[in-house]
């Protein structure tokens, strides 16, 4: 990777502010969980905080967002090795492995209920893929061999029953049984279709992440065959972005374009090519990720923040700045700058944190809002209140990597 060498003492000035906040900000969020989210009665974590930081005690416990507890307290330790984090990370793991692990069938549950007995047992591989990723990260902080053991056993699971050996990818969805599914969606809100693109960027980060610890040469191929099917066919060779839904002959099958996941593939497509050492695909990944880059900017308001969608068949925009697409517009932004070297692109990350701490960051109660959305007259901003500050998607993985991806980006390029 290209990192500009930064000459312009006001520039470095800014860096090092700009670092000091995000670290600040880090440590905040952190907090925020390990004072908020600790479930005494039940085990684990809460299911359900809303925005006003009242608990669900009832609520279901998810797989993504304990998988994800676990790979941020675990990074957050792998960076700073403060032993609370730690502590944070054993407690996620050893919930998961106790309540959402099938010992049965193998494979992560969907959901638990609030007492953590099976809940909703399908089996999402996107979320095969955050406990993957998760076991991955906590490895690296305990070196205990069994949890390297379950993070390959996920791996295994993964390619013996998604992986798609004539048209390849992955499918998106299995009973508890690993057999067909009727209903293969995330959320209401998404297409039922075979493959999908958000899927698919997960399972790479999970398989990326999983290499820095098992360098199998089987896993190896699979992350090639993975960034080749970004390349092939979900990025579009013209508009760059990516399509989100797909059939199993990767048929598109979605005009949606969404600007967060744009922003975010193209920085872990780059970090997996690298992972690899694929000299000629880095080169080609590079380019396209520049492109999407370019392609994601269209999606920032003039304040600096991020829309969520736009359908491309209709030209209709949701008006909504969601929390984890303006975090992976930081980074995504502040990975182009390093690699174009084109100063727009850190002042398009300056900007959103400006508007991130305006907007999404909660002063008075904590961590981050839901998202903001404009009113008709497209100045006024509605804080979306009713939606969680923890939930089964509302977690401290996009903001919580954000930072650790900012302050290690800044470190290498600014001598603190």
């Amino acid at each position: 990777m290209t990192t500009p060498v930064i000459q312009d003492e006001p520039v470095r000035h800014q860096l090092q502010s700009f670092r000091s906040q995000i670290a600040h900000e880090f440590s905040s969020i952190l907090s925020w969980w390990m004072n908020h989210a600790i479930d005494e009665q039940y085990g684990g974590f809460y299911g359900s905080i809303d925005h006003h930081n009242t608990v669900d005690i009832l609520a279901p416990k998810g797989s993504v967002l304990n998988s994800r507890i676990l790979w941020t307290f675990s990074a957050a330790y792998n960076f700073t090795g403060h032993q609370p984090y730690l502590k944070m990370a054993t407690r996620a793991y050893e919930y998961i492995v106790t309540h959402l692990l099938d010992d049965t069938m193998g494979g992560i549950y969907w959901t638990v209920d609030h007492a953590g007995h099976p809940f909703d047992t399908k089996k999402q591989v996107y979320a095969q893929a955050f406990a993957l990723y998760a076991f991955a990260e906590y490895y690296k902080a305990t070196r205990q061999e069994p949890v390297k053991e379950r993070a390959i056993e996920l791996y295994t699971l993964i390619e013996r029953f998604s992986y798609d050996k004539e048209q390849e990818g992955y499918y998106e969805a299995f009973t508890r049984e690993w057999g067909p599914l009727s209903d293969l969606r995330l959320s209401a809100k998404d297409a039922n279709e075979k493959k999908s693109m958000n899927t698919h960027l997960h399972v790479l980060e999970a398989y990326t992440n999983l290499h820095r610890i098992w360098p199998d040469e089987g896993l190896r191929r699979q992350i090639t065959r993975l960034i080749n099917n970004f390349l092939d066919h979900i990025v579009h060779p013209i508009t760059y972005h990516q399509a989100l839904f797909f059939d199993e002959h990767w048929h598109t099958r979605s005009s949606i374009v969404s600007f967060g996941h744009d922003v975010e593939a193209s920085w872990l497509l780059t970090e997996a090519a690298h992972m690899i050492s694929d000299g000629e695909l880095i080169i080609r990944v590079k380019k396209v990720a520049l492109q999407m880059a370019y392609a994601a900017a269209r999606g920032l308001d003039y304040d600096g923040g991020m829309w969520y969608e736009q359908d491309s068949s209709t030209n209709l925009w949701v008006k909504e700045k969601h929390w984890w697409p303006q975090a992976e517009a930081l980074v995504g932004f502040f990975h182009a700058w390093q690699v174009s070297g084109d100063n727009t692109f850190l002042q398009h990350t300056l900007n959103n944190w400006e508007f991130i701490r305006e907007n999404i960051i909660d002063t008075t109660l904590g961590e981050w809002r839901w998202g903001v959305l404009n009113e008709a007259s497209g100045t006024e901003k509605t804080i979306m209140s009713w939606e969680d500050k923890a939930g089964l998607w509302k977690c401290p993985y996009h903001n919580g990597r954000a930072c650790i991806e900012l302050m290690k980006r800044i470190d290498g390029i600014v001598k603190m």
